[in-house]
């Protein structure tokens, strides 16, 4: 599906939606909870609802409350479980995650505590060629059956049940966060209790303070030791400095410890509004020169793409906070200027801030982004390919992309390879251009179901 974006000024309040890794996490960890956890403001996006349905195909009741779902696609929702430490019922077919790598990733280490039997996890095409060694080889050494199909490390997934044996486990943390996220969630019921040793530098560890926060939460304490000698980090270029004799991705960085006969409490939770869409709206005030409000946002709980406000701060624009209301205020007439950011922390912020340099003065670089070829797509080499039909300069390398913006934006025909958060952001870089057409709107349903309509309530002018 296509759509058509003519040049528009966005202005006005605008609610934002779930967070969908907080939404992902609420129910994998409601689901391990023994008794019944009631779940407030959850997302209902194509991805999440992959989790509830492999959720309940393991046995977890998992209860929509229908009074409160036909609102912006989000629900509460009510979770009633056994708990992992009386096992998951074994599958009757194989659990679909669609598009969504943090399902395949947090329920692969959740099948492990299936009772008997064996569970077969899958997606579509683009799942299919994402990762999953790191987290299988970890699995393994925790005495966990676990390999792929093909025996290639990547889906579909094949777990034996019977439970967690636990021990130490290493990884490497410079593929994805969410390998340690489902080895900390499940690996609370393992019989040894779990001792994971990260190696190398450790990307979109924002994520993993997520998942550290909500399991607490839910009555679960880990501890995280960082061994910052091995490290010296520049906070302006991120360079590493590695120990004399010792190959970087063998460097122990930090460890999780966790140790055995824990249990989950079932909780109340509401999942806060999404920083990741957040940063999206944040992005479309400067792209259409408008005057947008974000509401419903919880600046306490760890969200890394909360950094988007010091981002936009540092390169001039005038963004204010409400704290206590959880409210942000985004001036898009303000100047905005280039720089030098690293986003190893916030992948997800690689394409945010890659349309804000189309409007900003000077060159800006992104480094410290080598993961985010790993996502649904490779979205170093997406964007520079289609911000460069725009009229900016693009230089891409392996771990970095630079953007020369153009004096002024082309209009054009981009493509975002059904990729959700590819499609937002040059729907969004669309709105500074007199007439352009992106494809791909039928992605969005994977995480901002309502993008398309929200934005056309601020004032943009799209036709499908």
């Amino acid at each position: 599906m296509k759509i058509n974006v003519q040049k528009s000024n966005l202005y006005g309040e605008i609610h934002c939606p779930p967070s969908k890794s907080y939404t992902h996490r609420a129910l994998i960890t409601s689901s391990l909870a023994s008794g019944k956890s009631r779940l407030g403001n959850v997302l209902l996006s194509r991805d999440t609802k992959a989790t509830i349905n492999c959720c309940r195909m393991l046995g977890i009741d998992v209860c929509i409350d229908e009074t409160t779902s036909l609102k912006d696609y989000k629900a509460d929702i009510t979770v009633c479980s056994k708990g992992g430490k009386f096992g998951f019922l074994t599958p009757n077919d194989v659990l679909i995650a669609d598009n969504s790598g943090t399902t395949i990733r947090l329920l692969t280490s959740l099948c492990a505590l299936v009772s008997q039997g064996y569970s077969v996890l899958t997606g579509d095409d683009s799942l299919r060629k994402r990762p999953m060694g790191d987290l299988i080889k970890a699995l393994n050494q925790l005495g966990v059956n676990c390999f792929s199909t093909n025996s290639n490390y990547f889906p579909p997934i094949i777990v034996k049940g019977g439970g967690i044996e636990g021990g130490k486990t290493q990884i490497n943390g410079q593929i994805s966060s969410q390998f340690i996220s489902s080895l900390l969630l499940s690996g609370v019921f393992s019989r040894k209790g779990v001792n994971i040793e990260v190696l190398g530098k450790q990307v979109s560890k924002p994520y993993i303070e997520s998942t550290v926060y909500i399991m607490k939460y839910f009555g679960v304490d880990i501890q995280n030791d960082v061994y910052d000698s091995v490290y010296k980090t520049s906070e302006r270029n991120d360079s590493i400095i590695s120990q004399p004799g010792i190959s970087l991705e063998s460097q122990v960085t930090e460890s999780y410890t966790i140790p055995p006969d824990l249990n989950y409490d079932s909780k109340q939770f509401d999942v806060p509004g999404d920083f990741s869409t957040a940063a999206l709206l944040i992005s479309a005030a400067f792209l259409s020169k408008g005057q947008i409000t974000i509401k419903g946002l919880n600046f306490d709980m760890p969200q890394g793409d909360m950094e988007i406000i010091d981002i936009v701060k540092s390169m001039g624009g005038q963004v204010s906070t409400d704290r206590i209301n959880g409210t942000v205020r985004v001036e898009g007439n303000s100047s905005l200027f280039g720089g030098v950011f690293n986003l190893r922390k916030t992948p997800d912020l690689l394409p945010v801030l890659s349309i804000l340099s189309l409007v900003a003065k000077g060159r800006t670089k992104i480094e410290g982004i080598l993961h985010a070829r790993f996502k649904e797509t490779d979205r170093i080499s997406i964007i520079a390919s289609q911000l460069a039909k725009f009229g900016a300069t693009i230089t891409e390398k392996k771990d970095s992309i630079t953007i020369q913006p153009p004096d002024k934006l082309r209009d054009t025909t981009v493509k975002s390879f059904n990729d959700h958060r590819l499609f937002m952001a040059f729907t969004i870089a669309g709105l500074a251009t007199d007439n352009s057409i992106i494809d791909g709107a039928e992605s969005v349903d994977v995480s901002y179901p309502h993008f398309v309509k929200d934005l056309k309530a601020l004032g943009a002018d799209i036709k499908i």
